[in-house]
């Protein structure tokens, strides 16, 4: 049996050349970064290097750069303290977002009585930003918008430029959740004036564990965690340098290879749609994931014109091939509710079907799209 992986979007397969950095740090530099001798000292510069690294690529200060443990802590930090110390009163943004942007404007609300707002969507879950216009001026409290560039369950693309200026021309800050996001797209943070974003190094072949945050300078945010005053006094805890020795490792690779991999990997995403519909003629893109401009080349999401009786059985079936992928987001795994961003653009008849993500990296071939598309061709026959 094939072992195939298609559910990059819920974590990466780590590149060799970072378990190697990693292995290295973690035999030769394994001094407490805040330490003065010489093993501290060597292990503080290596962080100060990939803070630095990192920063010229989004061609951001390195003090914006902060390491954190994943996505989920950068954005309840960033919408947390925004509420609690920046004295936001109103959050906007939509009922697609990730749960760790929702879950925490929700706790929010019930904490400090923040006024959270959403702004409409389309039938293909594309921000209205006519209403956001309107919702950004319809009281004059202080606002935080909170969209993500890129939808980790339909790929949907955000002009997240064109919000920023929205933004900043009334007034309001923008965070974006742009765990799929960074290590994709290009970014250039004097360009686009965004004032907060987040990456996971496991979302681009790093380790899991570890993150950080983009934090604009002056935005006069407060931390979280407190103890030390490791991360400029951002997130106290002694930092996980193995950790973000392999961030770096894995962020300069996916952006020296970006061009290369992403014409790759979009090939492998076209070529995965041509091949689904010539098996299922009948087969339906959810969001605009089939759609090669306007969603990430890393993912698609399909709709199968699959039984209710048979749809409980796919998932498990595709296991039982050998073949990884997901319902939704990972992180709601064990959820009984389904996808909360499908139930906001599927109609009643489409959500009794199955709706299946298939993500792709540098790692996978058409042979295996091949032996994907043929395995559910012949599940839709039995």
């Amino acid at each position: 049996m094939q072992k195939i992986y298609f559910d990059n979007a819920a974590t990466t397969p780590v590149r060799a050349e970072v378990i190697a950095k990693m292995q290295d740090a973690l035999v030769n530099s394994y001094g407490n970064p805040s330490s003065t001798h010489g093993f501290g000292r060597s292990a503080k510069t290596e962080i100060e290097q990939a803070r630095k690294t990192i920063a010229k690529y989004l061609n951001a200060q390195p003090s914006e750069i902060i390491f954190t443990s994943g996505g989920t802590e950068a954005d309840n930090m960033i919408l947390r303290s925004a509420v609690r110390d920046m004295g936001v009163k109103t959050i906007i943004t939509s009922k697609i977002e990730h749960h760790a942007v929702l879950h925490t404007a929700e706790a929010l609300q019930k904490e400090f009585g923040t006024n959270i707002e959403f702004v409409d969507l389309d039938s293909f879950g594309n921000a209205d930003l006519k209403h956001l216009e309107q919702l950004l001026v319809a009281d004059d409290s202080k606002k935080l918008v909170s969209l993500m560039h890129v939808n980790n369950e339909i790929g949907n693309i955000l002009d997240i430029h064109k919000i920023a200026l929205i933004c900043k021309s009334k007034g309001a800050l923008l965070h974006s959740d742009t765990v799929q996001s960074i290590g994709h797209f290009k970014w250039d943070v004097q360009t686009t004036p965004i004032d907060f974003m987040v990456a996971a190094a496991h979302k681009f072949h790093g380790p899991k564990g570890v993150g950080f945050a983009f934090i604009r300078k002056n935005t006069n945010l407060e931390p979280l965690i407190l103890g030390g005053s490791q991360e400029r006094g951002y997130r106290a805890g002694t930092e996980p340098f193995h950790n973000i020795v392999g961030l770096k490792e894995a962020f300069v690779a996916a952006y020296d290879n970006l061009e290369e991999e992403k014409k790759y990997i979009c090939g492998l995403k076209e070529y995965f749609i041509k091949k689904i519909k010539e098996a299922i003629p009948e087969v339906k893109f959810n969001g605009y994931s089939g759609n090669l401009e306007m969603s990430t080349y890393t993912l698609v999401n399909v709709c199968l014109p699959f039984s209710k009786e048979k749809s409980q059985m796919l998932l498990f079936h595709l296991d039982l091939k050998g073949i990884a992928c997901s319902e939704g987001s990972a992180c709601q795994s064990g959820a009984n509710g389904g996808s909360h961003v499908l139930a906001e653009i599927l109609s009643e008849e489409e959500l009794e079907k199955p709706s299946v993500r298939f993500s792709f990296s540098k790692y996978n071939t058409s042979e295996e799209v091949d032996y994907v598309v043929e395995v559910l061709k012949e599940f839709n026959q039995t």
